[in-house]
C-alpha cells in the first residue's frame, strides 16, 4: 500500500476504535452553567464512603450539621449525591472471632441511620430503588462489603450480607483471604482459588457486584474470568498517573471496559500524586510505630483500635504535605476515559476512609465543582451524566439479570 494511503487509513482506524473525545474547552461560566442543568436530573452515585465507622465508634449522626467528617445529609445534599454505598469494613487485623459480629454492628448502624432521617435518606438494594429514591427526593443508602475476609470461608455467610443489604464485596482488602490474593500480599492464590472462583459465582448468582479494588493484578484477571456480569473497581485510580499497587494499570482498564465494568476513581491524594505518595512514605514508619503503640494501650483495656483514632494519628504526621489539586482527580478520570471509555468511568471517593482529599474536594459537598471542572475540560451532559452515575447503574442492571438467569437455570 501507498505510504500515503496507509497513514489515511491508519488515522481513520484509529478514529473508529478510539474512546470518543470531548468537545472543545469551555469556559468557567460556561462550565457551571452546564453543570447547573446536569445536577438538576444526574443521579450522582458515590460507590465507597467509610462512614460507617464513624456512625458506630463515634456514635456520629449523619444530620449533624456542624459534622467534622467528610460525610453528611447536609454535605451530600449540597454536593447532590443521588446514592452513597456505604462501606462495612473490618480491619483484617480484628480478631478472627469478631469478624462477622463487627460487620453486623456496622450494618446495624446503617439501617439504623437510615430509619431515624426516612425524610432525607432510604435504603437501596436494587438500581431501580435508586432512580425512585431519587424520583422521591431522597438519598438512596447502599451497603457494600470491604474484604472477602468478612465472609471467614462460608458462602452462607456471603448470602446472609446479601439478605442483609450489601450489594458489593472487594474480593479482598490489605491482606491475602485464603481464596484471593491482595494487592498488598505475597502471591498465594495466584489468581483465585476453586474457593474463590465459587465465591465469584455465588456472588453473580446473588446479584452482588464483584469488586476488585484492593486485589492483586493476577486476581483481578481471574475474577473478570470468572465473573459472568460485569465487575467494579469500586474505589481505585489510574496507575499510569500515579504508580500505586493499588491504582489500575492501563491494560487492566481496558479489560475491565471489555468485561462491561466500571472504574470509579477514589480521591486519596497518595492515589492521585507520585509526590503526595513519596513524601507519606517518608513517614510512613513514624506512622506504623504511632499506630502500634496506640494499639497497644488498647489491647489492654481489651479493646481494638477504632479507625476514627487511627485516621488522627496519621493525620498528624501527614498535615504538612501539601495535597494535590482538584485538577489532578480530573486528570485521572480523564485518563480512564481516554483507555477504557466513558462508559466504563465513576466515582469511588473513599472520603471518611481516606486522610486527604484534593485541594477543592475536602467533602463531598465539593462534588458539583469537580463537574464544573470535568464540564470545562469539555465533556458533554450526557457524558457527565455517565461518569456521576449512569455507568455504575447500568452495572447494577446488568448484574441483576445475570443474577434472575442463573436463578431460573435449573
Amino acid at each position: 500500500m501507498h505510504s500515503a494511503r496507509k497513514t489515511a487509513m491508519t488515522l481513520l482506524l484509529s478514529l473508529v476504535v478510539a474512546p470518543r473525545l470531548r468537545a472543545a474547552e469551555r469556559t468557567r461560566a460556561e462550565a457551571e452553567k452546564v453543570t447547573a442543568r446536569v445536577l438538576e436530573h444526574a443521579i450522582v452515585i458515590d460507590t465507597h464512603e467509610d462512614t460507617p465507622q464513624p456512625l458506630l465508634e463515634a456514635g456520629y449522626d449523619l444530620a449533624d450539621p456542624a459534622s467534622p467528617y467528610m460525610v453528611s445529609i447536609p454535605k451530600m445534599r449540597q454536593g447532590h449525591v443521588g446514592a452513597a454505598f456505604f462501606s462495612i469494613w473490618v480491619d483484617v487485623k480484628w480478631p478472627q472471632g469478631g469478624l462477622i459480629q463487627r460487620a453486623l454492628d456496622l450494618i446495624d448502624v446503617v439501617d439504623e441511620q437510615v430509619a431515624r432521617h426516612s425524610d432525607a435518606l432510604g435504603l437501596a438494594t436494587t438500581a431501580e430503588a435508586i432512580v425512585r429514591l431519587h424520583r422521591e427526593g431522597k438519598i438512596a443508602i447502599l451497603m457494600g462489603l470491604e474484604g472477602g475476609h468478612m465472609i471467614r470461608n462460608d458462602l452462607r455467610v456471603l448470602d446472609n450480607y446479601y439478605r442483609l443489604g450489601a450489594r458489593y464485596m472487594t474480593l479482598t482488602h490489605t491482606a491475602n483471604t485464603d481464596w484471593a490474593d491482595s494487592s498488598s500480599g505475597k502471591p498465594q492464590a495466584n489468581g483465585l482459588t476453586d474457593f474463590g472462583r465459587e465465591v465469584v459465582a455465588r456472588m453473580n448468582r446473588l446479584g452482588m457486584m464483584v469488586d476488585v479494588s484492593h486485589v492483586s493484578d493476577t486476581t483481578f484477571y481471574a475474577a473478570l474470568a470468572a465473573s459472568k456480569a460485569p465487575v467494579i473497581a469500586s474505589h481505585s485510580s489510574c496507575r499510569a498517573l500515579c504508580n500505586q499497587k493499588r491504582n489500575m494499570s492501563d491494560e487492566m482498564i481496558r479489560a475491565l471496559a471489555k468485561n462491561g465494568g466500571v472504574i470509579q476513581i477514589n480521591f486519596y491524594s497518595a492515589f492521585l500524586d507520585e509526590g503526595y505518595a513519596s513524601a507519606a512514605k517518608k513517614v510512613s514508619r513514624q506512622i506504623d510505630a504511632a499506630v502500634a503503640a496506640e494499639r497497644k494501650k488498647y489491647a489492654r483495656q481489651g479493646r481494638q483500635l477504632p479507625w476514627t483514632e487511627e485516621t488522627k494519628i496519621i493525620r498528624k504526621f501527614t498535615a504538612d504535605i501539601p495535597a494535590p489539586s482538584l485538577g489532578r482527580l480530573a486528570d485521572h478520570i480523564d485518563h480512564a476515559v481516554q483507555v477504557g471509555g466513558v462508559d466504563h468511568v465513576g466515582l469511588g471517593s473513599d472520603y471518611d476512609g481516606i486522610t486527604s482529599a484534593p485541594r477543592g474536594l475536602e467533602d463531598v459537598s465539593k462534588i458539583p465543582d469537580l463537574v464544573t471542572e470535568l464540564a470545562r475540560r469539555g465533556y458533554s451532559e450526557e457524558d457527565l451524566e455517565k461518569i456521576l452515575g449512569g455507568n455504575l447503574l447500568r452495572v447494577m442492571r446488568q448484574v441483576e439479570q445475570v443474577a434472575r438467569q442463573m436463578q431460573n437455570e435449573k
